[in-house]
């Protein structure tokens, strides 16, 4: 609660500044992001300088990638992402790293949805070279770990209800029990 209402009287502030400097502002400088490393690896809006020149900036850069990769928030993509970048990305060069960064920028859920094959990705991920290493992983390790029929079809939803356990003798009478 103590944080949002230094939010509110930070934006009161700004809006009672002078009026004149906000308007000649652009909106993203008003709301850029705090970090420098979140802002610096958006390559939505701008383009990417890497500096792989010194050991120091590589390794910065590197650890922030891995950081990026095992902390999403998103368990199963923490542990797919975080193992295959660390595994691979001190072999990457310039334009692998641009290409994971963009892997990284994409939302959990939609980047989840690709690499499991639920969803068609769009064109532009295909070709990115990244992504297809990622995507031919995680369907190789599905088709080696686990059974057709405990999952779903391509273009249907994974999680399917508590009534999907095959039901024998053995099996429960109902749901989940």
């Amino acid at each position: 609660m103590a944080s949002l209402r230094r939010s509110l009287i930070s934006v009161c502030k700004i809006l009672n500044s002078n009026q004149s400097s906000i308007a000649a502002t652009s909106p993203q400088a008003l709301f850029k992001p705090q970090y420098r490393w979140v802002s610096g690896f958006s390559s939505n809006n701008q383009s990417l300088d890497i500096d792989l020149s010194n050991e120091e900036s590589k390794r910065q850069l590197f650890n922030r990638l891995i950081y990026r990769s095992k902390q999403r928030g998103f368990l199963e993509l923490d542990l797919v992402l975080g193992k295959w970048v660390e595994e691979h990305i001190h072999s990457m060069d310039e334009n692998g790293i641009k290409s994971l960064v963009h892997v990284l920028d994409l939302e959990n859920p939609d980047l989840w949805k690709w690499l499991t094959a639920q969803e068609q990705p769009p064109e532009a991920l295909e070709i990115n070279p990244v992504f297809t290493a990622l995507h031919d992983k995680v369907m190789n390790n599905l088709n080696t770990y686990s059974a057709p029929e405990t999952r779903a079809m391509p273009g249907q939803p994974w999680v399917r209800g508590w009534d999907d356990i095959k039901k024998g003798r053995d099996g429960p009478i109902a749901g989940n029990q």
